[in-house]
């Protein structure tokens, strides 16, 4: 009987083991300012920009940003615009165009952000009415993206919706108790979405 009751307490030790380590944190996931800092957006391929030279519409273009990274300005030609911040690049062509115009004042304007569209979208996936890749918007938290899928269907298990967030070379999952959020109102866990999550909506089991 003794070694009976050794082998109940191992069955019963792996069980909590394997509850207390199931995926989906229950803490809150942290928020990373770095990821919503437009200010900070660094310029890449294909993205379009507008170059504005003041009083000087003839040197004013709109330009996409080659897979070499530049752009081409009339007077001055190719510009690095990759990896660079507008400001950069205004501060270049400026310093470029005063040897043809007298204290040039330029402005550089993201007017089609399609290099970092892959990354800085949210997506839902699961038991939704329609799974979607959501462009971000600052402020977005999951009943946002969940909302924008149409919501959950009624093959859903809600309060098993989890959330995944990229950390480092890791991704981390938090819980999201989407029932509650839905149905009661219960904020806790309505977290703010970051670029590149991804809501997963579960089916409940038959």
């Amino acid at each position: 009987m003794t070694s009976l009751y050794r082998f109940i307490a191992l069955v019963l030790l792996l069980i909590l083991t394997g509850c207390a380590t199931a995926p989906g944190s229950s803490h809150a996931p942290k928020f990373n300012a770095d990821a919503q800092a437009v200010s900070t957006y660094h310029i890449g391929v294909d993205d379009q920009l507008q170059i504005t030279v003041w009083h000087n519409p003839d040197l004013s273009v709109s330009v996409p940003v080659r897979p070499d990274g530049k752009i081409t300005v009339p007077l001055i030609g190719d510009v690095v615009a990759g990896g660079k911040t507008p400001e950069e690049v205004a501060s270049e062509v400026k310093d470029k165009l005063q040897a043809y115009v007298r204290d040039p004042q330029v402005a550089v304007i993201l007017t089609e952000l399609r290099s970092h569209e892959y990354l800085s979208r949210v997506r839902v996936t699961g038991a939704v009415r329609t799974p979607v890749s959501l462009p971000y918007r600052q402020g977005m938290t999951v009943l946002d993206a969940v909302l924008a899928a149409g919501g959950t269907t009624e093959f859903a298990a809600p309060d098993r919706t989890e959330l995944y967030r990229k950390d480092g070379d890791t991704t981390q999952s938090y819980a999201v108790q989407l029932g509650n959020i839905l149905q009661q109102g219960e904020l806790t866990t309505n977290y703010p979405v970051q670029p590149g999550d991804v809501i997963t909506v579960p089916q409940r089991s038959f």
